[in-house]
Formats: structure tokens, sequence, C-alpha cells
């Protein structure tokens, strides 16, 4: 399985990272073992001091397909959740500064964090409500519709470079308010007020 990721697909949330908007979705991939099992703690590496959290809806893809068009996107997955970007922002910034790719920064090992999965059927993805709390603040509230580019057209764009096949995720970009964790932080997830995603940092 492979992880989709895309990133600045919130207006609000490159404004805040001091990102240009992209006329295309910009994608990026994280191998399987970044995947975060919530009964482990998340552990902090080593060589970073600047983890971010950044939550966003994630689609599981339940059929192979190439090409996909927009129109025939649902039908390739049928639950959803959602997930944190586990992102080293230092690293980031200094690889970005030297027109490098982000892998280090975004793909290390436990950086995906997967919530309890739900049916799409109870939902309606084009305006769904989901939110991160921090130690029981509130520090992300987003919405899809708000998205520059929604599931659907992720789904059609990714699938003329890569094949979907089932059992890959796609990770559909974070809102804005991502902020950093700390050693003894708990994060929890909400789906329109339903808890899926609980994390405990170390």
């Amino acid at each position: 399985m492979k992880i989709i990721c895309i990133g600045r697909n919130y207006a609000a949330h490159a404004a805040e990272l001091g990102n240009e908007l992209a006329a295309e979705p910009v994608i990026f991939m994280k191998p399987d073992s970044a995947v975060f099992r919530q009964r482990d703690a998340f552990y902090i590496p080593e060589w970073t001091n600047d983890v971010h959290y950044e939550l966003e809806v994630v689609v599981l893809i339940n059929r192979l397909g190439k090409n996909i068009e927009a129109k025939f996107a649902p039908k390739y997955f049928a639950e959803f959740t959602v997930g944190i970007d586990f992102t080293a922002r230092d690293v980031q910034s200094a690889l970005k500064a030297k027109g490098l790719p982000w892998e280090k920064a975004k793909a290390f090992d436990q950086s995906a964090v997967l919530g309890d999965f739900l049916s799409v059927d109870d939902f309606d993805l084009s305006n769904l409500h989901f939110q991160l709390k921090k130690n029981g603040e509130l520090v992300q509230d987003g919405n899809t519709s708000l998205m520059l580019h929604n599931i659907a057209q992720l789904i059609e764009h990714s699938s003329q470079y890569f094949t979907l096949k089932i059992g890959d995720l796609l990770f559909t970009g974070t809102p804005d308010g991502v902020g950093p964790v700390v050693s003894g932080d708990v994060l929890e997830g909400f789906i329109e007020g339903k808890k899926v995603l609980n994390v405990k940092v170390r």
C-alpha cells in the first residue's frame, strides 16, 4: 500500500505557512512504514526539535483504478477517517530552503496517524466538519467544503500519475491551526463531534 498526501489544499493553511496557492494539487508520498497504530504512543524523533500536527480527512481506496474521472471517484472508496500528518517542520524548512524534497520531514516512521474508519454512507463528505483538540483545547476546526480541490478531484488528479490500489490511503490536506507537539501532549480527532482518534505524544 502507499500513502498519497496532498499539500496546500486549504487556503488559510497555505497562508499561515506563507505558501503560495498552487493551481493543481501538491502531492507527496509516505511509505507504509509511516502508518501509526493508535495503541502505541507517538515518539518524537531525536533528530528534530519541531514536530507539528496536521489533521486531515483520509479516504481508504477499495478498488484498483487508473485515470479515474472525478464523476466516478466515489466508487473507489467506502470508508474514511481523520488522520494526522506529523511533520518535522524544522527539517522541512531546511529542505525547502535548499529546493530539496520533503521526505525526511514528512515520511518518517509513525508520521501517518489513522483514526477509526467510518462509512461514507453516513456522512456528506462535501461538507464534513472535523476537529483536532490538543490537551482538551480546540486547535484545528475544519470543513471539507473549504478544500481547494475536493476528494473526487484529488482522486482524478493523483490517479493520472499513480495506479490506485486496494488499501491505499489518500490524505486530503489540512486546514489552518497546525502547531507543535511536545512530550506529554494528547491529541484527539473528531468527525462531526464523534471522537475517532486519540494519540499520546512521548
